[in-house]
């Protein structure tokens, strides 16, 4: 985990490279205390990704609980039905 001082965000290229170093977020505190986070947009495009996939699951897990569910060849034909394939 990188913490730096919110003065260092003076150096707008040496937040870059360690944002890229790091390949996770930066933590820029103010007066000892957390005010922000700066991170590589690879790593942001990450980390959204895996929430996305994450809240697909839970989803898909509440549909069991709920008791939504079709059997392979009745999925199937409930999609050829509705795409007239």
């Amino acid at each position: 985990m990188q913490i730096i001082p919110m003065q260092e965000l003076k150096d707008l290229d040496a937040i870059e490279q360690r944002c890229a170093e790091a390949n996770g977020p930066v933590y820029v505190t103010k007066n000892g205390y957390g005010r922000l986070v700066v991170m590589d947009i690879n790593y942001y495009e990450r980390t959204i990704q895996k929430l996305y996939e994450a809240a697909a699951i839970a989803e898909g897990l509440e549909d069991v609980k709920a008791g939504r569910l079709l059997d392979g060849p009745s999925a199937l034909q409930a999609i050829e039905e509705r795409y007239g394939l």
